[in-house]
């Protein structure tokens, strides 16, 4: 598996911590940034992981802001992202099974590195179960191909 990953300044540790379980994981990381806490805009790092997962470059995407709002706000502007917010492990499996999230989006300053580290590992081993949740993804498709052009 391959997962992209990027933080901005109010993600960085967090992101440094999950790089490490990805490692142990034999996850392949394509790192983004940022590179260190220094105040940057967190849609220049939602955008080219979401893009990277949207292209197929990467399997997956995990995106850490201070609260993991605007990067889940701005990662789900690119086509074919569900990107899911995610702050407790039965949401972490839940968009997976129903949603087959395919970006994962937290908050340092809302969870702890303990937390965050079972949300990584549950959303990355648990599997989609389509079935009945399969017309709702093709719902959201539908809707993502309607507006595509909107701003």
């Amino acid at each position: 598996m391959k997962v992209a990953i990027g933080s901005d300044h109010g993600g960085y540790k967090l992101k440094e911590e999950i790089k490490g379980l990805l490692a142990s994981m034999n996850v392949e990381v394509v790192d983004v940034g940022c590179t260190c806490e220094d105040s940057v805009d967190y849609p220049d790092y939602a955008q080219p992981v979401a893009e990277m997962v949207a292209a197929g470059e990467c399997d997956r995407g995990i995106l850490v802001c201070g609260t993991g709002i605007g990067m889940s706000i701005a990662a789900n502007k690119i086509p074919g992202i569900r990107c899911a917010l995610v702050h407790d492990t039965f949401s972490a499996r839940a968009t997976r099974e129903h949603n087959n999230s395919n970006v994962l989006a937290m908050g340092e300053r809302v969870i702890g590195p303990g937390l965050a580290l079972d949300i990584v590992k549950i959303w990355l081993e648990t599997e989609y179960q389509g079935g009945r949740h399969e017309r709702r993804l093709e719902k959201i498709a539908g809707i993502e191909t309607k507006h595509a052009g909107v701003k």
